[in-house]
């Protein structure tokens, strides 16, 4: 039983996040429903044994049943007297909606009448068993809830019917019948009546949905074990659906999408928990159950307390109210926006519920990619088409699709694609399609529904419950008033103020709240990484600046060359024929390449910029279609021949491993000289304005020691000549991508003044993987579960992280005090900045916008190192 169980810390990988809270619950003496719980170990051994129960499970399933039917004074599935249990799924972490649920287990056309007779109320016993039969048909036999679903309303629409609960006794009964031969004529086998079958069919359901498409698509979203099993959750039945006295909810103690501190959650009078979950009916405020059920929510009104100050988290709960007495079903930590998670955060401190450090823990480093969500430009003028519930918050624009499948295959298409997913409501199902679509639209559910959980944990805008909107999702359409929106047409949704507009409006960046600002302050007060960002432009060195960088780890220079007329000069570099031409070529770049330091140097001003030298090798610069060669080449004052013979001789079978990085300076020294004149000259004007500046020059892929001598000693030479060698305060290192650098570091350490691990190139060479082909296959991989994740996205720590240990350890045995840093995307990804925390470098980098996460997950790497 769930009181006998230990806490739900100790029990949650055996039991389930579900079980253990029930338990927990239960020794709190809160009023939960008793029942008892399989082990998520039972659910591990059944999938061993192929889908075979484990030696003894049927044995403690049936004394743990008799406990029950004892403690409750009646019997499963009983004539007379009849015990009604619900079978419930519950991972070690909560999956809302992902495995399947069965409620009403025990009745049959005898037991149906006991319950009439039990409950004086024959009306809410055939609903029960209608219910009952649809989804055990569902979920255990396999009949689609949609065909239900036409027989349920083709009653209401004979009788003119609005709603369930506007069906009488001898509708339900005929719904009932409808609903056995639908069993009967799609299974081919008759309703199961026996009530210890119904259960073990139950039990089996729930066990096999670990492996559904939907959990394993969730899992793999949401980067969970795929190992850990289902605990199976066997709970006495209460009843919302007896009449006016009686209703069923979901509440949350705090707000998850603002954090605000409030009742939120909805109810139905009259109802079952899948009424409000599956946006069947659209529920109403949890505060209005004071006019209808005033005992019941003084009642909610204590959980709610009870439930903080017990878990000291926010919780997400489910209630049924049976005749007016409240019972408690379940509860979890809930799931909440990134705001919602830095304001509860942040709000609990200052409530002394929890700890500074302990704040620092709850906000997921990821998660705050949300905050940085776009909002719909205040300016926009275009009126709204429609609104709805503001169910996650941010604003979203993409095509309007109306199936999940669609919004995948568009986007696996085309991953540039932006679409909004449009349903009268969503289900488990349609996981894969919610995760490819940038918001999600809803006709029907409210705050709680299925749509509006998983978009929340996502971090995906959603609107839901907007009743104005008409959809038709076979002909791929919606209409509002007079307007029809199609498959195709553009959407913009606002998620945080529950907006519909159509056409692509323009968003704007978020502001940073202060709960942000103070969280952040407190990880960059416990973290012992520096965050730096990869930037080329002043703009987004700016922005950086904003999310607290604390200088740049990589200034790609050959962005640079990209840009208006620089181009030409770049590849007039390329076609010269003598270094005299080459040299003139390159007199033109310097100056438009020193202005960009110079800007970059401003807004960096007091902070390191490494900047590294030329990567790319130099056909990426050059036309490859022949009527761009016969136009360029006359921008250049060549021959189209000419200019064709060059882009052929600059082919390489495999460019990535060949004529580029240091290779290209030892190749044409010319191009570290002039980059290195601009690098310094840009340095001295600012210092000469007040502008205090750290240049870090970087020479990238570096794999024999050599190759950095040689160009150490342009970089010295130019300084010398420019002035900066005893004027400023610089650093000439090296950018570690290739395991020959790793290996050879304390040589390679004798001619840098810093290493910076670029573990995009480090990666690709380790695994031998080509970095633009790796799509093709990796999926395939993580799938198969030869990877549990993606080595461009988290860092390889048993290969590539073995090559970076070692070549710290060799780099520091040469200078002690060598600065390490790295700087590919993975210095923007939680897990591998928590490795870069244990390996001991000085500073990570990331794109702007992970810097936050970056900060973040630094100061979780220490506190996890502690516990």
């Amino acid at each position: 039983m769930f009181e006998e169980n230990k806490s739900a810390k100790e029990s949650i990988l055996l039991l389930g996040n579900k079980g253990a809270q029930l338990a927990e619950m239960s020794s709190l003496g809160l009023p939960v429903p008793p029942g008892f719980t399989i082990t998520t170990e039972a659910c591990n051994e059944f999938y061993d044994l192929n889908k075979k129960w484990p030696e003894g499970l049927e044995t403690q399933v049936k004394e743990k049943l008799a406990e029950l039917e004892k403690k409750m004074g009646k019997k499963l599935g009983d004539k007379d007297n009849p015990l009604l249990v619900s079978v419930r799924s519950g991972s070690y972490v909560s999956m809302p909606g992902m495995m399947d649920t069965v409620l009403n287990l025990g009745l049959n056309d005898e037991s149906v009448r006991g319950l009439a007779k039990q409950t004086n109320n024959e009306r809410m016993a055939y609903d029960s068993y209608r219910r009952f039969i649809n989804m055990f048909g569902d979920v255990v036999m396999g009949v689609k809830h949609e065909k239900f679903e036409e027989i349920l309303s083709s009653v209401k629409k004979a009788k003119g019917a609005k709603f369930d609960t506007d069906l009488d006794i001898a509708d339900l009964k005929e719904v009932v019948e409808g609903y056995k031969a639908l069993v009967k004529k799609e299974t081919g086998k008759l309703f199961p009546d026996g009530p210890f079958e119904q259960l073990r069919m139950g039990i089996d359901a729930v066990f096999s949905s670990w492996n559904v498409p939907r959990a394993i698509a969730y899992r793999r979203i949401n980067k969970l074990k795929t190992d850990a099993g289902t605990g199976v959750n066997v709970q006495t039945m209460v009843f919302g659906n007896m009449g006016d006295d009686s209703g069923t909810g979901v509440g949350f103690t705090r707000n998850p999408s603002t954090g605000e501190k409030e009742h939120y959650g909805e109810y139905l009078i009259n109802a079952q928990g899948e009424d409000v979950v599956a946006g069947i009916r659209t529920p109403e405020p949890i505060d209005d159950m004071k006019k209808k059920l005033p005992e019941a929510y003084e009642e909610l009104l204590k959980i709610y307390g009870k439930l903080e100050n017990h878990y000291k988290e926010m919780q997400d709960f489910e209630f049924t109210v049976e005749r007016g007495d409240f019972y408690l079903l379940q509860t979890r930590n809930g799931k909440r926006t990134a705001m919602a998670a830095v304001k509860i955060a942040v709000d609990m401190v200052k409530e002394k519920l929890i700890s500074k450090n302990e704040a620092l823990l709850r906000v997921k480093p990821a998660q705050l990619d949300q905050l940085l969500h776009k909002m719909v430009d205040p300016d926009e003028k275009t009126e709204k088409i429609a609104k709805g519930l503001a169910a996650s918050p941010g604003a979203a624009v993409g095509k309007a699709v109306f199936t999940a499948e669609k919004a995948k295959e568009m986007v696996e298409e085309n991953p540039e694609e932006r679409v909004i997913l449009v349903r009268t409501e969503t289900s488990p199902e349609d996981i894969e399609g919610m995760h490819a679509a940038q918001g999600i639209l809803t006709s029907r559910g409210g705050l709680t529904s299925h749509a509006a959980v998983v978009a929340r944990g996502m971090g995906t805008p959603c609107v839901a419950g907007a009743g104005e909107i008409h959809i038709t999702e076979k002909e791929g359409n919606f209409t509002v008033g007079n307007v029809t929106i199609k498959e195709g047409d553009w959407l913009t949704l606002d998620g945080t103020k529950g907006e519909i507009y159509t056409g692509e409006l323009k968003l704007v960046e978020p502001e940073m709240t202060d709960d942000f600002k103070e969280l952040m302050g407190w990880a960059d007060s416990v973290r012992k990484l520096k965050v730096r960002t990869n930037a080329d432009k002043p703009e987004d060195v700016k922005v950086a600046r904003e999310f607290g960088a604390e200088g740049i780890g990589l200034t790609r220079t050959e962005h640079m060359f990209f840009e208006g007329e620089r181009i030409k000069a770049v590849r007039k570099m390329i076609v010269a024929k003598d270094v005299e031409s080459r040299k003139k070529a390159l007199e033109t770049i310097e100056p438009m390449q020193k202005e960009d330091f110079k800007g970059i140097f401003k807004e960096m001003d007091g902070f390191p910029v490494t900047i590294r030298l030329l990567d790319p090798p130099l056909h990426e610069f050059l036309p490859k279609e022949d009527k761009d060669i016969e136009t360029i080449s006359k921008e250049l004052g060549i021959t189209s021949e000419e200019l064709k013979k060059k882009v052929e001789f600059l082919h390489e079978f495999n460019p990535m491993l060949g004529h580029r990085g240091c290779r290209l300076g030892v190749t044409y020294p010319e191009i570290t000289e002039m980059q290195s004149k601009a690098i310094f000259e840009a340095a001295l004007e600012c210092q000469k304005e007040g502008i205090k500046v750290l240049p870090e020059i970087e020479i990238p892929l570096v794999g024999e020691v050599n190759e950095l001598k040689n160009q150490r000693e342009i970089v010295e030479r130019i300084a010398e000549e420019t002035g900066a060698k005893g004027n400023l305060d610089y650093k000439i290192g090296t950018m570690i991508e290739l395991p020959r650098a790793c290996l050879t570091s304390d040589e390679v350490a004798k001619y840098a003044d810093f290493f910076s691990f670029g573990t995009n190139d480090l990666t690709q060479t380790t695994f031998g993987f080509s970095r633009d082909d790796v799509g093709k296959f990796v999926p395939e991989y993580i799938e198969k579960g030869i990877f549990k994740e993606d080595p461009f996205n988290v860092i390889d720590r048993e290969g590539v992280g073995s090559l970076m240990r070692q070549c710290i350890e060799l780099g520091r045995k040469t200078k002690k005090d060598l600065e390490i840093g790295i700087c590919g995307e993975h210095g923007g990804e939680p897990n591998s900045v928590e490795f870069c925390h244990q390996i001991g470098l000085d500073y990570v980098s990331c794109s702007p916008y992970r810097v936050p996460i970056a900060r973040l997950a630094a100061a979780q790497a220490v506190l996890k190192e502690k516990e």
